[in-house]
């Protein structure tokens, strides 16, 4: 299963590369954020994170709405935040 986690960005890594910081239960990791281009991504916005890739900008209650539900599904989950720990872009 596919699953988006919600990330929170912390850090525009490299603008030009589309790479930004996010960070995801304390965990924070380099990811592209190339998807979102025209949304003019800033420090503090919220993101939904897979596999190293911002899929959508998100708001702050939607990104708290979305890890509660994805927190339920269990297992999934914590497959999403392991796949999300052991990633890594360079």
């Amino acid at each position: 299963m596919c699953l988006g986690i919600p990330g929170q960005v912390v850090d525009i890594v490299d603008a030009e590369q589309s790479l930004a910081k996010v960070d995801v239960n304390g965990v924070r990791r380099t990811i592209s954020v190339r998807l979102l281009a025209d949304d003019n991504l800033q420090v503090g916005d919220w993101v939904l994170v897979h596999v190293g890739f911002a899929m959508a900008k998100i708001d702050e209650r939607e990104a708290a709405m979305t890890l509660d539900q994805v927190q339920k599904m269990g297992e999934n989950y914590q497959q999403e935040i392991d796949a999300f720990n052991e990633s890594e872009i360079a």
